[in-house]
């Protein structure tokens, strides 16, 4: 006990300060609010029964009447149905003739119009008139207009609400779904209002069942009104204990109470009585339905008070979780109020691991954590002062390496066509010599011009033109050039030099060394998401596998094709260099047919300057 005591102590000990003020709070609000939760949780359980079963009872006074006035509506159909002359003549009238003048009067078609409209009304789902007579004599069986409600006695017999009135007697019943017979209960509904009555036909008096059809769905709706716990069920019986509606058959099973026990309880218990069924206490609550004497009972399981206490001390819990919370909240904000530089200062030394370091504001107060704060200030100064420096550095050497590449373009183009110009003017070709020099300067121009290393795309394709223009005055025109870049892609960017050393390569080493010494070069570009993609071909001897992978490695400087390679290889490095390794060059070919290089850069437009 002493080592775990220890051990404890040490973890405390080691803590930071906001740590140590956060348990401290926690511990003072969580003792004195758990006595107080377990103080009410033992008297929990018997307030939600008594408020339960409160709210239970309001509530089945309010349902009870409007169960009431469900079938109050059922009543009144039917005597809505009774007060018709056609029902009157037929039911209080004898009647001699098989009824053929009955159904030729106005009062045949204003009883089919009253039934559709009660039907229509959705209290009453249908109507059927029983009579007992043979089928094959009676025209209310057969006629459009009767022919839908009236049908023989054959039809009810068999039926379980059928054999209680010949048993019994009764002039009336209210009839639930196991009264019914199949027929019944497909055709018009799951309950029914049944009158029994006679009539007179040629002198004798026979049977007759009048049935209005309904559904008990509409009783449902309000028994599921009626309950205010989850868990619990509502039901109505009648007094053979049978179920005309409820909102869980199957749990109602469970917990039918017998018709009999339920009226002998009703007045002497408030309408609440307690039992157990299956080891399991529930509350009863009964209300009569004084119309056809049924009684709605609602049952309340144990279990399900016993789940609404369990949430409502979770809800319980769950504020006492939001005020630790809040007290959490407050005993951080008190720790940081001690310990916030302190911490301030390791969160922004913390911050090296990620990047530089970056410095602090100037201390309020200039005590131990204040000179800490300027020593952190001052060390911080001068990294960023050395890593300002060396990144200085680095700039510097990529801008001299990139310049060192482009001193490499090959210079042997300005020997060659001041060669070619002094061969002209030996020749007294002066207009040749004009032209040649002009071509020569704009050529210089284009390459030499103050833009830094950057020209559009158009000055480019300007500048080769120029180039195979010159080369044409040597190898007398064998070079034909097809430029199709799009209009759109002129004024992007492109680094100087960047076409010139390819063509220079498709001219030297692909056309002038086929036997005919001409050739076409094809230049054309278009827009590949946010690149630019320039592609040149021509239809030179094409250069073998073995050499097509060299031709923009190191290997290039070393091969035989000399300072066109060289050049080559250069111009893949400054886009490298410039873009990154995305970018650049890359060679295909076909040894005999030609070849096509293709050069990838980022699309940047051109920002203009001014030339001075």
């Amino acid at each position: 006990m002493t080592g775990l005591l220890r051990k404890l102590r040490q973890i405390y000990g080691d803590m930071n300060l906001q740590s140590k003020f956060t348990i401290v709070l926690i511990i003072a609000i969580t003792i004195p609010v758990l006595i107080v939760g377990i103080f009410f949780y033992s008297r929990l359980y018997d307030m939600v029964v008594s408020d339960t079963i409160r709210k239970e009872q309001d509530t089945s006074s309010k349902a009870a009447p409007l169960i009431e006035s469900s079938i109050q509506k059922i009543l009144d159909a039917y005597e809505e149905i009774t007060e018709l002359e056609f029902y009157k003549t037929l039911f209080h009238q004898p009647v001699n003739s098989p009824f053929q003048m009955l159904l030729d009067s106005h009062n045949a078609e204003t009883f089919q119009k009253k039934v559709q409209e009660l039907i229509d009304q959705k209290n009453i789902t249908g109507l059927q008139i029983y009579m007992d007579f043979p089928t094959e004599s009676v025209k209310l069986f057969h006629d459009e207009l009767t022919q839908d409600y009236f049908v023989p006695m054959s039809l009810a017999q068999g039926t379980y609400w059928y054999g209680i009135f010949q048993g019994t007697g009764k002039s009336e019943l209210y009839c639930p779904e196991f009264y019914l017979g199949e027929r019944e209960k497909s055709t018009f509904g799951d309950m029914a209002y049944i009158v029994s009555t006679t009539f007179y036909y040629q002198g004798k008096a026979h049977q007759a069942y009048i049935s209005l059809y309904s559904a008990s769905n509409q009783l449902t709706k309000i028994l599921r009104k009626n309950l205010t716990l989850d868990g619990s069920i509502s039901y109505i019986i009648n007094e053979r204990n049978a179920i005309v509606a409820s909102t869980d058959k199957s749990g109602t099973g469970i917990y039918l109470l017998d018709y009999q026990t339920v009226e002998d309880s009703f007045m002497a218990s408030n309408g609440f009585i307690e039992r157990t069924i299956l080891d399991q206490k529930i509350y009863a609550g009964f209300y009569n339905i004084r119309q056809p004497g049924w009684f709605m009972i609602t049952v309340l399981p144990s279990s399900s008070l016993l789940k609404q206490s369990n949430f409502i001390m979770l809800q319980y819990i769950l504020m006492y979780l939001a005020v630790l919370l809040l007290a959490s909240v407050m005993a951080h904000f008190l720790a940081r109020s001690v310990s916030s530089r302190i911490s301030s200062v390791i969160h922004q030394m913390g911050k090296v691991r990620q990047g530089s370091p970056v410095p602090m504001e100037n201390p309020v107060y200039h005590d131990e954590i204040g000179d800490l704060i300027d020593t952190y200030n001052y060390m911080t100064r001068k990294i960023q002062q050395l890593m300002n420096e060396q990144m200085k550095a680095a700039e510097e050497l990529r801008i001299a390496e990139f310049n060192s590449l482009q001193a490499q373009i090959n210079p042997h183009f300005l020997y060659n066509t001041m060669d070619m110009i002094n061969w002209m003017a030996l020749q007294g070709q002066t207009s040749e010599i004009s032209s040649a020099v002009q071509s020569l300067s704009r050529f210089y121009k284009l390459t030499l011009s103050r833009k830094k290393n950057i020209n559009t795309i158009g000055e480019e394709e300007e500048h080769v033109s120029i180039y195979l223009k010159i080369q044409n005055m040597r190898y007398h025109n064998n070079i034909s050039f097809i430029s199709d870049i799009p209009d759109e892609l002129t004024d992007y960017q492109i680094p100087k030099l960047t076409l010139q050393p390819v063509i220079e390569n498709c001219v030297l080493h692909g056309i002038l060394e086929k036997d005919t010494k001409s050739g076409t070069i094809v230049l054309t570009g278009w827009m590949e998401n946010e690149d630019i993609i320039l592609l040149i071909s021509d239809d030179g001897v094409g250069i073998p596998p073995e050499k097509l992978s060299t031709i923009i490695s190191e290997n290039s400087t070393g091969s035989s094709s000399g300072g066109t390679n060289i050049a080559v290889y250069n111009t893949h490095q400054r886009l490298q260099l410039l873009y990154g390794k995305s970018y650049g060059l890359s060679y295909s070919s076909n040894p005999g047919q030609g070849t096509e290089v293709q050069i990838r850069i980022p699309a940047r437009r051109n920002i203009r300057e001014s030339q001075t």
